[in-house]
């Protein structure tokens, strides 16, 4: 079995900042990755809140940078995926596809994924018109009509990023007001090709080799009518890749994990970071903080534990 000081498991902007911060301290560090490094934030098209960057700059751009950087520090990625996790006295044991290895800490930077609607027809047209990822796939829609489901900012940005290549693009949002932050909404109002649809959900999409409408229902007063689209990009929140801790440490009610501020669960030696924790923001400026604090505790507690 493999023997290291810190496992980082997830290189999403969290992982890859704690990374970088163990390596810089010479810790034996080891960063498992099941996908492509960046996570979520490879799919955003254009970031502009994160700061250093004044004319912004585009989700994997900055990822491939934070990769390099975490690299140059000597940092060991490895793309694996993480089946169990054991504590075993001082030790922490992880199971993954590629072997044991037993570490003195472990980092859970696993972050989030897209909700589903939960409707009909969404499975079984998934990659046939139904996409979570509108930078992933919107070139496909080049002059077609589309819809995003969602009203806050991941919606709406997308919304926007949607009408570079569709001739038309509805935004549906159960209420009657966007939950996005008001600059994003002052450019989606000033967009002619933006048209949205308030007060109203999905019941269905429909469709035989590709989407061709949705069911719409206004729920006021529950009258649907048929919206004529060609594909649909899904918006509604997201949920905790946490079941790998679920019987570990303490999650609040939504699966998000519980920590102090210094990123520490109730369970000694494992910390988290980044969009998985319990917190106000999930942003990537909040993310690489969250790494950079889970980093330094984590090495103060392997030090703590060689001197006890």
């Amino acid at each position: 079995m493999e023997k290291c000081e810190l496992v980082i498991i997830g290189g999403g902007p969290a992982g890859l900042s704690a990374g970088i911060y163990a390596a810089r301290a010479a810790i034996k560090t080891v960063l498992l990755e099941r996908g492509i490094p960046g996570g979520l934030v490879v799919s955003s098209q254009h970031i502009e809140n994160y700061p250093g960057f004044e004319s912004g700059i585009s989700g994997p751009e900055l990822m491939a940078q934070m990769e390099k950087q975490a690299r140059r520090f000597d940092l060991e990625i490895r793309f694996a995926d993480v089946w169990v996790i054991q504590p075993a006295g001082s030790e922490i044991i992880l199971e993954t596809d590629h072997g044991r290895i037993s570490a003195g800490a472990i980092i859970v930077a696993t972050g989030v994924q897209p909700n589903l609607l939960g409707v009909k027809g969404e499975f079984e047209l998934t990659g046939r018109g139904v996409s979570y990822c509108a930078t992933c796939d919107g070139a496909f829609f080049r002059g077609k009509r589309v819809a995003v489901v969602g009203g806050g900012d991941a919606a709406v940005e997308e919304a926007m990023f949607l009408t570079k290549f569709a001739e038309r693009v509805f935004v549906i949002h159960r209420r009657g007001e966007l939950r996005a932050t008001k600059i994003i909404q002052q450019r989606a109002f000033a967009n002619p090709k933006i048209e949205f649809v308030w007060h109203s959900v999905v019941d269905e999409i429909l469709g035989g080799d590709m989407v061709e409408s949705l069911t719409v229902r206004d729920v006021r007063d529950h009258k649907t009518t048929s919206l004529d689209v060609d594909g649909v990009f899904i918006y509604v929140g997201y949920r905790p890749n946490s079941s790998l801790v679920e019987d570990l440490v303490e999650l609040d009610e939504k699966g998000y994990i519980i920590t102090d501020e210094n990123m520490r669960t109730n369970r000694p030696g494992i910390f988290a970071a980044g969009d998985i924790r319990q917190k106000l923001l999930r942003q990537v400026v909040t993310a690489v903080a969250d790494g950079a604090i889970a980093a330094v505790a984590a090495e103060k507690y392997l030090e703590e534990m060689k001197l006890s």
